[in-house]
């Protein structure tokens, strides 16, 4: 079987590039990294020493990996195996960090190798998405945030910091004025979170209580709601005109998405 590897760069996070390889023959020698990793084994079984331990990481399995420790990787059993990776620059890791934690320095991140079924699955599923998704920065923000509370609170070192409470109703009118009055733009977490004078990740928190869903899931409901408006009101728009009207990149993403919400495509409302 020949080996695939393959990374890409989040567009919408300086610093984070996703890993994802899959190895049969090929070995890692001691080596060691000026980024710190996340590692998660999707297939497979990889073999590493680490600090003279004999390691064996499966699926289940989160890997912490700081800037500067030697490690090596084989695959186990001659068998092949997937690797997935979230490589984070140090900017990047205090930069959430202290986002997510409410702590201004966060501590090095301490290698560890945590086993814990649903927290692997839920990486990689953040994982998945980040590589297959458009640039998205509404989308991606909310999850990349995710990621780290989803650390910090396995590991509570630190703790994600509690966020009580729920936006209030003048709150969410201010919400909706603004991404009214930009429906047609590219909105990013840190203009809704800006509005509200807080930070992303209490805003994201605070917004999910309150709401039920994530801040991009309501806005596209909103952009899919004013389309239909704009359809009902037969002002001769034509389905792509509508589509750009309302902040959808192209014809066909607001064709998937009109026919996920409505069941029918646009042209048929």
């Amino acid at each position: 079987m020949s080996e695939e590897v393959h990374y890409s760069r989040a567009n919408d996070f300086p610093g984070l590039v996703l890993g994802t390889a899959r190895f049969a023959a090929f070995r890692f020698e001691p080596h060691y990294h000026l980024d710190s990793h996340i590692a998660l084994i999707a297939e497979g079984v990889q073999r590493q020493s680490f600090r003279g331990e004999s390691l064996v990481l499966g699926r289940g399995t989160i890997q912490l990996m700081p800037a500067g420790e030697v490690h090596d990787g084989i695959a186990g059993a001659d068998e092949s195996y997937t690797l997935r990776t979230f490589r984070l620059s140090s900017d990047l890791l205090k930069g959430l960090g202290e986002e997510v934690t409410g702590k201004h320095a966060l501590p090095s991140l301490a290698p560890a190798v945590v086993r814990d079924q649903a927290l692997a699955e839920r990486l990689l599923a953040i994982h998945r998405a980040l590589e297959a998704s458009p640039a998205n920065p509404l989308v991606n923000d909310t999850r990349v945030l995710e990621l780290f509370e989803s650390l910090f609170s396995r590991l509570l070192r630190p703790a994600p910091v509690d966020i009580p409470g729920t936006l209030s109703q003048p709150q969410l009118r201010r919400l909706r004025e603004f991404m009214e009055a930009h429906i047609a733009d590219k909105i990013v977490l840190d203009d809704l979170a800006r509005t509200l004078n807080l930070d992303r990740f209490r805003f994201l928190k605070l917004f999910k209580r309150t709401v039920g869903m994530t801040p991009h899931a309501w806005l596209v409901r909103l952009r899919l709601e004013k389309a239909i408006e704009m359809i009902k009101a037969k002002g001769g728009w034509s389905i792509a005109e509508v589509a750009h009207a309302v902040g959808f990149f192209d014809q066909s993403h607001f064709t998937r998405a009109f026919r996920q919400a409505y069941g029918i495509t646009p042209s048929s409302f």
